[in-house]
């Protein structure tokens, strides 16, 4: 009898134990799928106006769409940063893209991240994940330690430097740090397009390690400009600009290529076993708002930390454990994807990261009320800083200026300036981000406001429009 008590203890204590805990032995697959400078409009589970993108609406049919996710920030290397480390724009090494030097460690050259910083792939390795990364890594040039394969993972292929990642048709890609000629064509064909390349190692990754744990971070780098695209089907014959009708083809590559991604997982039996999320590193350049609507009606765009430049989609399926057809409104951003993982694996976060575990919304157990603020900040074109706090928005540019207010629940497009009526949610919101800024020996913070420092970047007009951010190159 005794024994069967025990038994039954035993039984309820697991039913009521974390499910990370119960499935830790599991080791799902985790994929990430980054698109590179696409909006949250340019898909159509979130309302794309000028096209479809039927794989990606998959993900949301078959598992959970996220209706207020944020990127790690509003351009590419501080976003990836974010993603990488879960530490806030405040405390990460990168918080801009501009070619800043590492004062700390004497080296010389680009920014890098450290030799000894955790990231998700580090994590994920050392709990025996086979690790590969494929597209753009921007987070350390070969020659520094900041280079991917010393900061966890097995493998990464495609393109080290962003700047390099601009073109489509190189000459070469960059395998662990070491340069992969390619014979190009002169024709600018499928075969000499770079994402094509990216998109398939991606797939023999998978492949190749369909026997066991993997992370994946198909960080492929279309819609990012250059915006050149073999074939601009189906949008050949729309009557838009060529540069529109390329970076709505390249849209449509990103679509095909989670199609090709989640037909391998099928194929290999590997669905109930992998976690996919699709999502973008920050929002769309200005240029495709007027014709594609891409920033989805949000104000603002890439670089700026309005709305449109840095609401994003995301999407999350794995089917048997996450809902299919689901929507979540839990707060969130990338800031929260390594805390995430450890809590799905099983191991302990990392001491001196910002985000926390979603892991209960993604599996419905729980309606989460974020506990803490997602906190921004960004130093181009011009320094700034922004809070989400619940439904409110805290917004400047500069440590002294003054801070617009916006209640996102009722104004999401940031029109109405709410500061002078709530004193006290102001007051709040700067506390947060004088808490949450930690001075970086890489950059330089303005205060602005009377005779405070200019800062890196310019400052921006007084009363800034709308109309005025988006001519500020």
């Amino acid at each position: 009898m005794k024994l069967q008590i025990a038994s039954i203890s035993l039984l309820l204590g697991l039913l009521a134990a974390p499910v990370s805990l119960l499935h830790a032995a599991d080791k799902p697959n985790i994929i990430f799928i980054l698109a590179d400078d696409a909006g949250i409009g340019d898909f159509s589970a979130y309302g794309c106006k000028y096209g479809t993108t039927p794989n990606i609406d998959r993900l949301a049919q078959e598992g959970m769409k996220f209706t207020r996710a944020y990127s790690g920030n509003a351009v590419c290397a501080p976003s990836r940063c974010v993603l990488m480390t879960g530490q806030d724009p405040g405390h990460a090494v990168f918080r801009a893209n501009g070619e800043q030097h590492n004062k700390s460690d004497g080296v010389v050259g680009k920014l890098h991240l450290p030799a000894d910083q955790m990231t998700v792939a580090r994590l994920l390795h050392d709990a025996g994940y086979a690790t590969g990364g494929f597209g753009k890594w921007g987070l350390g040039n070969p020659g520094t330690v900041g280079v991917p394969e010393k900061l966890g993972f097995d493998v990464f292929f495609g393109y080290y430097d962003q700047v390099h990642a601009h073109n489509y048709f190189t000459d070469y890609l960059v395998s662990n740090s070491v340069s992969i000629p390619i014979q190009q064509s002169g024709k600018k064909t499928w075969a000499d397009y770079s994402a094509t390349r990216i998109a398939n190692e991606t797939i023999k990754f998978i492949e190749a390690n369909k026997d066991h744990p993997f992370f994946c971070y198909a960080a492929w780098t279309p819609p990012h400009g250059d915006y050149v695209i073999p074939d601009t089907a189906p949008y050949t014959a729309k009557p838009w600009s060529q540069v529109d009708k390329n970076y709505a083809a390249m849209v449509k590559l990103d679509d095909t290529d989670v199609g090709r991604v989640l037909q391998k997982l099928k194929d290999l039996g590997l669905d109930d076993k992998t976690i996919v999320i699709f999502s973008s590193d920050n929002g769309a350049n200005p240029e495709f708002i007027k014709e594609l609507g891409s920033t989805g009606g949000y104000r603002g765009h890439k670089r700026l930390l309005y709305e449109g430049g840095i609401r994003t989609p995301f999407l999350v399926r794995w089917p048997g454990h996450i809902q299919p057809s689901s929507t979540n409104d839990v707060l969130t951003g990338f800031v929260d994807f390594l805390p995430t993982v450890a809590d799905l694996i099983g191991v302990p976060a990392p001491k001196g990261i910002n985000g926390i575990s979603i892991l209960p919304s993604l599996l419905g157990r729980e309606h989460q009320v974020r506990p803490t603020p997602l906190y921004f900040e960004i130093y181009e074109p011009f320094f700034q800083q922004s809070v989400r706090l619940g439904d409110w928005k805290g917004y400047r540019t500069g440590t002294e200026d003054p801070l617009e207010l916006y209640d996102l629940k009722t104004d999401p497009t940031e029109a109405n300036n709410i500061a002078a009526a709530h004193p006290d949610i102001v007051k709040q919101i700067e506390d947060i981000m004088a808490a949450e800024h930690i001075p970086s020996p890489h950059y330089t913070t303005p205060l602005h406001k009377g005779k405070g420092k200019a800062g890196q970047g310019k400052k921006p007009k007084k009363n800034a429009s709308l109309a005025d951010l988006l001519d500020d190159k």
